[in-house]
């Protein structure tokens, strides 16, 4: 564990309603289902208070009144409106949980949309962790807020509004006496509404931390148990989870006190109306039924209000998900479209970099990877690209694909800029085959595939065969339909370059970028992705970064790059004879491979030409 974690955005702000709205706007598509829930929640809620005064008729009017016969038309009244509820309780539970589960589907699908959207720089700055916060559990508080929030809050809103109206129709001045009490409850709900959000919003900030730390640990588990990291990891892990609880905890605090202070005020006023009322039954004023009946609303009016402050620690943690989901989606990519940007069926052509100068966006310095670079490559052209680490090569063939885009000068294909040709048409047209080749779950044909959905079986198996990859996929216990395992972790590294190198054959690019991809495997499985290459590069413009004499030595153009410049240039046997800075590398560096190649007893050197 690095000790370092992505700083979340701090949301110091009052909350305005701006959140909420947007909340609510997610329901939008799903206004039917929203219109029928809350119907049948209203009646549900009105009904309730329709019961205490049917009570109270059936006190008054059937028991001390000795009257059967309207006791027992008021209890079939009772009994009717009770089968009606029971329906209405049914759909709206119906109705709320496919609202929840609709919702919830269309938020994660607009996230995951998004985030294919954004740039490579979001991801590079961006911990895994967080995104997945994000998706998981951030879109579950919200879906929840829409659904069972809205559910409770509803409920309880017109059970007080209902109870209140029942309340002055049996007796307005008792009834004041309760409204005088609402103030108090409101302001109290306020006044925690503030402290409470704030340690929730703590709360998710730690949490994205503690997933990013989970992340860290177990894609990296290999190296924390070679390096024996094990009790550091702890500690650090230890001090997140510290502060989680702390932040936890006064959020837990805040909450448990919220409802002791609600039933304190609850107590006076029912104490209030029992006093009042025993007065008012005295001379006459109130029946049995009516005192009763004003109690039970009382208790009935403020069950919702506790019930509110039971779910608003849910709301308010919603809210601080809602936030964050929120700032993702706001997020802009920093490579986009332009307004007129087109595809013009081809990018086969020359490829420009004119005085290109670019920088990363996470360097706070600015300072240039790239500063006035300048290229021509020709159409069809193998250029081979060399030097120290962070002189620049992975970054040329970065603003080729267009993950980024130079912050001055150009880049042309064609013999237009590139940024007015779509994102599609450029990268859908590339092929890439990293040093780390990625593979999905799923099958070796599927993963093939991936390059070209509406590929055939027979299609898959030539492009294999192109790149040398058939053989060992036939020796498999399933040949193509070998499941690989997460990320391909039940073949070796050198397989998965040779099924990564098929899947770029199957997408039939017109540019081809090799980035390392020979560097961690065996001499024979580099014999075959050396084949495979060069089946592929007869058809396509190639930049290949590489160390490895073999996998360069036949390249049109070598070229060395030096703090973002181009130091020497030629093919491999003129490079040699100027015994310039490729000579050096040569030397130092590819003689021993081949040296060690022939002895494999020889200790390798460091490598100096690496990406």
């Amino acid at each position: 564990m690095s000790g370092e974690y992505f700083e979340e955005e701090e949301f110091e702000t009052k909350f305005n309603g701006n959140t909420m709205r947007r909340i609510l706007g997610l329901t939008r598509p799903h206004i039917k289902i929203v219109i029928g829930f809350m119907i049948a929640i209203l009646i549900v809620a009105g009904m309730d208070s329709v019961f205490t005064y049917l009570s109270k008729l059936i006190i008054d009017d059937g028991i001390v009144a000795r009257n059967p016969s309207t006791m027992v038309r008021l209890l079939m009244y009772y009994g009717g409106l009770a089968i009606l509820q029971a329906i209405m309780v049914f759909a709206f539970i119906y109705m709320v949980s496919l609202l929840g589960e609709r919702v919830r589907f269309d938020l994660r699908q607009k996230m995951f949309n998004h985030l294919q959207d954004l740039s490579l720089s979001y991801y590079s700055r961006t911990p895994v962790g967080w995104i997945m916060a994000r998706v998981t559990s951030d879109s579950d508080r919200v879906a929840d807020l829409i659904t069972l929030g809205l559910l409770d809050s509803t409920w309880a809103v017109m059970s007080i509004l209902s109870a209140m109206g029942f309340m002055l129709f049996i007796n307005w001045r008792m009834a004041l006496i309760v409204f005088a009490m609402l103030p108090i409850l409101f302001y109290v709900a306020l006044e925690f509404r503030k402290r409470i959000l704030g340690e929730f919003r703590n709360v998710r900030k730690v949490n994205s931390k503690i997933t990013g730390a989970y992340n860290e640990n177990i894609t990296g588990v290999r190296v924390v148990k070679a390096l024996g990291r094990q009790e550091e990891n702890l500690r650090e892990f230890s001090g997140l989870t510290s502060e989680m609880y702390k932040a936890s905890y006064r959020a837990a605090w805040l909450s448990a006190l919220f409802l002791p202070s609600v039933q304190i005020i609850t107590a006076v006023a029912l104490g209030s109306i029992v006093w009042y009322g025993g007065l008012q039954a005295q001379y006459g004023m109130m029946t049995i039924g009516s005192i009763q009946a004003f109690v039970s609303y009382v208790t009935f009016m403020m069950w919702p209000i506790q019930d509110l402050a039971r779910v608003f620690a849910e709301i308010q943690h919603a809210i601080a998900s809602a936030e964050r989901i929120f700032s993702l989606l706001d997020s802009v990519p920093s490579v986009a479209n332009r307004p007129n940007a087109f595809d013009p069926g081809t990018i086969r052509g020359d490829i420009e970099f004119i005085h290109t100068t670019f920088w990363y966006e996470d360097d706070d310095e600015k300072k240039p990877v790239l500063q006035d670079f300048n290229l021509h490559v020709k159409r069809g052209e193998t250029i081979a690209l060399v030097g120290p680490t962070g002189g620049g090569k992975s970054t040329i063939v970065n603003l080729i694909c267009r993950f980024y885009e130079p912050e001055d000068g150009w880049i042309k294909i064609g013999g237009n800029d590139y940024r007015d040709y779509s994102l599609n048409a450029i990268q859908s047209r590339i092929g890439v085959v990293l040093q780390t080749p990625h593979l999905f779950s799923g099958t070796v044909r599927e993963n093939i595939r991936y390059g070209r959905l509406e590929a055939t079986d027979e299609e898959i198996e030539t492009a294999a065969k192109l790149a040398g990859a058939h053989d060992f996929i036939m020796r498999l216990d399933k040949g193509y339909d070998q499941e690989v395992g997460e990320g391909g972790n039940q073949l070796s590294v050198g397989q998965k370059q040779l099924i990564s190198l098929t899947r770029a054959i199957m997408a039939q690019p017109e540019i081809f970028v090799m980035d390392e991809a020979t560097s961690s495997v065996d001499t024979l499985t580099e014999a075959l992705i050396q084949k495979g290459m060069e089946n592929l590069m007869k058809s396509c413009t190639s930049f290949v970064i590489a160390h490895r004499l073999s996998t360069i030595k036949r390249a049109d153009r070598i070229l060395v790059i030096e703090e973002g410049k181009v130091a020497e240039q030629g093919t491999h046997a003129e490079l040699l004879r100027r015994q310039g800075k490729y000579y050096q590398l040569y030397t130092k560096q590819f003689r021993s491979q081949m040296e060690e190649a022939l002895d494999p007893f020889a200790q390798p050197e460091t490598n100096t030409a690496s990406a």
